[in-house]
């Protein structure tokens, strides 16, 4: 057997699978539970075998995706213990992130001491999110008027249960349990009398991009102030004279080149890792919970796909200028991996090599990827205006146009730098509802099938953000459209070039 018949075979034996899916579930003949399961197990393993073959890192992964559905559906309880695969994962590549940033940061701008360049990336960068996210906010808020999601919905009464604590809640139920455990006596339903945080205001936002302590934020996993010192840093290391300079740039060459190494490593856990968050969220939520919110989740999809066809593809093709197949070769595993962990920060060690290895110099990359985690997140931003929209028609409140883009815009601004957040935009659409006097039981609704809306619109932020480095190496004219066309799946793979 080779590639080409395993590929076959698996082809041939998602048809029958399917076939006999639609004929049970239609009544027109009648299989077994068990007989069910079995025919997606021999697929299953079809599929392990054509990835045996295709020796691809990102096959791998698509299959442990697969692996995970079914091992959601029908093992849900035992699906569970597997978290800590995922788990694993996250912390692993978690650990990248900040020396990656810092690294890359520092030789893009310091190698170069072309301090008018990166005052240039910064207009333009910021330029093309802004536009390209208000799209994402008018798409989505055209989809949900045109679907009416929300109207008429009845909510499941398992679906309303309580939303996730803000940290400061869980800060005092910690005190409250010490408290209880040392035999003080705590008044019954003390948590629900005592203050919540305030929501930030756009100051704090601001104030957020600046860090107080790097280690801080490196600890803390915020990207903004990370991104914002090693900018600064790599601006100070280019204004030294050379003799100076040259140690401390030969020291983040190497650690950019090693951590690139790191990440490769890191990434043949990703099958491990993404199958197993796949397993838990399946087995969690069920595939049934689709049928309560059906059309709410597939206005986001069409939206989110309308939004790649309509937008993203004409600027990849007129604007950018890059080869599609090969960039959805140079792409395909970051967003697997992020439509699988539900956290762009999971897919940006990845993203960032790829990228570089498409084409994209990394003085570029290095700066307009993590920018575009705050600045530049479409899936988010079309999700949040949809998202809105469906809990004013969810609750009776019949909202204009106009108010609607009010939310939208607010939602747009207050969502900066949730990408590396699974569900941060969940916290976000709370904190719009409160402002704006919504009900908070259809985000209730929302937050059953929140994790399914996350996979998407954490995909869609990942795309958009890769594109963005190479729209603006084609403005500045530093792409290589050798390395575009040279690149092959092998190549970001590899851990020894």
């Amino acid at each position: 057997m080779n590639q080409r018949k395993a590929g076959l075979l698996a082809l041939a034996l998602f048809t029958v699978v399917a076939l006999l899916h639609v004929l049970d579930g239609q009544g027109w003949a009648s299989f077994s539970a068990q007989t069910l399961m079995t025919v997606r197990w021999i697929f299953v393993a079809s599929l392990v075998v054509f990835a045996i073959y295709k020796r691809s890192l990102t096959t791998w992964i698509l299959v442990a995706m697969a692996i995970g559905v079914e091992i959601g559906i029908d093992f849900p309880k035992g699906s569970q213990d597997l978290k800590f695969l995922s788990t694993i994962f996250l912390r692993l590549v978690k650990t990248i992130v900040a020396p990656l940033l810092f690294a890359t940061l520092v030789v893009g701008i310091a190698s170069h001491a072309n301090l008018k360049q990166v005052g240039r990336m910064g207009w333009k960068s910021l330029l093309y999110f802004e536009v390209v996210t208000t799209i994402a906010l008018v798409i989505g808020i055209v989809a949900i008027n045109v679907t009416g999601a929300g109207k008429g919905i009845t909510v499941p009464q398992e679906l309303l249960k309580e939303l996730p604590a803000s940290s400061e809640k869980q800060l005092q139920a910690k005190v409250i349990k010490i408290l209880d455990s040392a035999g003080v006596d705590v008044p019954e339903g003390l948590i629900n009398k005592l203050p919540d945080a305030p929501g930030k205001g756009w100051q704090d936002h601001i104030i957020d991009i600046f860090p107080e302590n790097i280690i801080k934020s490196v600890y803390e996993g915020n990207v903004l102030p990370i991104v914002f010192f090693s900018v600064i840093f790599g601006i100070a290391l280019a204004l030294l004279n050379e003799h100076k300079k040259k140690p401390m740039l030969d020291f983040a060459e190497s650690l950019a080149e090693t951590m690139f190494k790191f990440t490769n490593i890191i990434m043949y856990f990703a099958p491990f890792g993404v199958g197993a968050a796949i397993a838990v969220t399946v087995g969690h939520l069920g595939v049934d919970i689709l049928k309560n919110l059906a059309l709410l989740l597939i206005t986001l999809y069409v939206a989110l796909i309308a939004f790649i066809l309509v937008v993203l593809l004409p600027v990849a093709i007129w604007v950018a200028k890059i080869p599609i197949r090969k960039f959805i070769q140079a792409i395909r595993e970051p967003v697997s991996i992020a439509f699988a962990t539900t956290s762009s920060d999971s897919a940006l060690p990845k993203a960032l090599e790829n990228m570089e290895k498409f084409g994209v110099p990394r003085k570029i990359v290095s700066f307009v990827i993590p920018t575009g985690y705050t600045f530049n997140l479409d899936g988010t931003t079309l999700y949040l205006s949809l998202a809105s929209v469906f809990v004013a028609q969810a609750a009776g409140i019949d909202l204009s146009f106009g108010e609607q883009l009010m939310i939208g815009l607010t939602l747009m601004l207050t969502s900066k730098g949730v990408a590396a957040v699974p569900r941060a935009s969940l916290v976000i659409l709370i904190a719009t509802a409160a402002t704006f006097h919504f009900p908070l039981w259809p985000i209730m609704a929302i937050y059953g099938i929140d994790e399914l809306m996350d996979m998407a619109r954490t995909s869609v932020n990942v795309i958009g953000n890769t594109l963005a480095s190479c729209v603006i190496a084609r403005w500045e004219g530093e792409f290589d459209d050798e390395k575009a066309l040279a690149f092959t799946e092998a190549k970001a793979d590899a851990i020894i070039d």
